[in-house]
């Protein structure tokens, strides 16, 4: 145990943070970004070993109470399934102690999309969690030196909801700041990572940390929360913990326009805005918050994840967190039950992929189910363990809604509702879609629910540095 938590704190040191939240990694920055120019070569010393950074990542896998596999624990349930689309791009975990704190649990779902998403999705898995302990140990530090809260950036603290309870507020403030410079510190070395290409390539988190009966959620991108709590009359509903950052949201569609990115949705999928560059129909992203898809990042898109709170009760039973193939063909209510319902704990994770797999096949035959991953996090005891008799009952949480900036506030008659949040109409382009090259190329899977991406540019081994540059040049 000792060798392996020594392990944690060689790679928290690792990262070098400083007191801004910067990284010190002698690595160049991302080629793909279009701020900086054309690709370096990679020979030379900037290329790390690859041996040791695989022993590294051995070393961390084997950290007692770290589930990243199908499995389940006492408190846990977890279950990925590959769809028809290629590689599965989703990945997983829950940390139980995490940081070496009692009552402590950390639980994170990636859902990947683009050519490297599947690299991307587990690179965050892997180091996110890591860099959440060496911020959180940080901001302790600096807590405990200070009388009162750092302040937090003007763009950060739109991403923040909270109510201050009391004693509970100081720990929210270090825990804020704690997954703000997480995500960024995160998102940095993505650009910068010498051997993943994340130009258009990226991932979403939803993330939280249970500590005790607190619950701390941080969240990018369109994978989801959702709380199983009893009501008045025991029965099971729903309530969400995080919003889906999409386009369509009033605040996030004017900050990708202020960024001279564009927003709208094509003509055969009217109701999936995307966003895409200035002057060229790329690459289409379904969402308005990731890590990594640098191609976007200086158009609007971001990696600030929306950060909430919330003190669970005897009443609240279980989270699920599940990336978008099972909330694309199941209800939030309709994933409560499934759960709620499941013969064992052990079994929960898999029974909701199983009946999502199912539905996909039911509502959307000619489509090719989507990649499935879903973690079931248990409140209570075991002793206090699900009721099976579960109430087919029709009242659904109502979603926390999305923090609003001063100035990006949209009327009424302007915006229409969707489970709850406010969207803005979605404006439907018939448009060509094409690669930078000009060759014409979709990666749309069928008639239902479309990719996270809709088109990149189309390039041979060979001539990828010149697309690339090309692409940069754009706007």
């Amino acid at each position: 145990m000792d060798c392996l938590l020594g392990v944690v704190r060689a790679l928290r040191m690792g990262s070098c943070l400083s007191a801004d939240g910067r990284s010190h990694s002698s690595a160049p920055s991302s080629p793909s970004s279009p701020a900086s120019g054309t690709r370096r070569s990679r020979r030379g010393s900037r290329r790390r070993p690859q041996r040791s950074s695989s022993r590294r990542e051995e070393q961390v896998h084997r950290i007692p109470g770290r589930m990243f596999l199908n499995g389940a624990s006492a408190v846990a349930s977890l279950f990925t399934q590959q769809g028809k689309k290629g590689t599965n791009q989703d990945a997983m975990i829950v940390w139980e102690n995490f940081g070496s704190r009692n009552d402590t649990i950390f639980c994170g779902i990636f859902d990947g999309h683009g050519p490297y998403g599947h690299i991307v999705a587990k690179k965050v898995r892997d180091v996110l969690p890591l860099k959440l302990t060496a911020t959180w140990e940080s901001e302790e530090c600096n807590t405990s030196e200070a009388s009162s809260p750092r302040s937090l950036r003007e763009d950060n603290r739109a991403s923040i909801n909270f109510e201050e309870n009391g004693d509970d507020s100081q720990i929210f403030m270090t825990l804020k700041e704690s997954f703000l410079k997480a995500f960024r510190i995160m998102d940095k070395e993505l650009r910068q990572h010498p051997d993943i290409d994340c130009f258009y390539s990226g991932t979403t988190a939803v993330t939280l940390i249970k500590q005790g009966q607190q619950l701390y959620i941080g969240n990018v991108g369109d994978s989801r929360a959702v709380l199983g709590t009893r009501d008045q009359d025991n029965s099971i509903v729903a309530v969400q913990l995080t919003v889906d950052l999409k386009p369509n949201l009033p605040n996030e569609a004017e900050r990708i326009r202020l960024c001279r990115g564009r927003v709208f949705a094509l003509k055969d999928e009217p109701d999936v805005a995307r966003v895409w560059l200035p002057n060229n129909n790329v690459p289409g992203l379904a969402m308005a918050r990731a890590l990594g898809d640098f191609c976007l990042k200086d158009y609007g898109l971001i990696s600030v994840p929306d950060i909430s709170y919330r003190q669970i009760t005897e009443r609240d039973e279980f989270i699920v967190l599940a990336t978008d193939g099972v909330w694309d063909v199941l209800s939030n209510k309709e994933v409560v039950d499934i759960v709620a319902s499941a013969p064992a704990r052990a079994s929960a994770a898999r029974s909701l992929v199983e009946s999502a797999v199912k539905a996909w096949k039911l509502k959307y035959p000619t489509s090719r189910t989507d990649d499935c991953a879903v973690i079931c996090l248990f409140l209570q005891s075991q002793t206090s363990n699900i009721s099976t008799d579960v109430s087919i009952h029709s009242q659904v949480g109502e979603p926390l809604t999305p923090c609003t900036t001063d100035g990006n506030k949209q009327g009424p008659s302007s915006s229409t509702s969707h489970n709850g949040v406010d969207t803005v109409p979605t404006v439907v382009a018939d448009v060509n879609v094409s690669s930078v090259d000009g060759s014409n190329w979709s990666i749309q899977q069928g008639v239902a629910r479309v990719d996270t991406l809709l088109s990149l540019p189309r390039f041979a081994e060979g001539n990828k540095q010149s697309t690339r540059t090309k692409t940069q040049k754009l706007a």
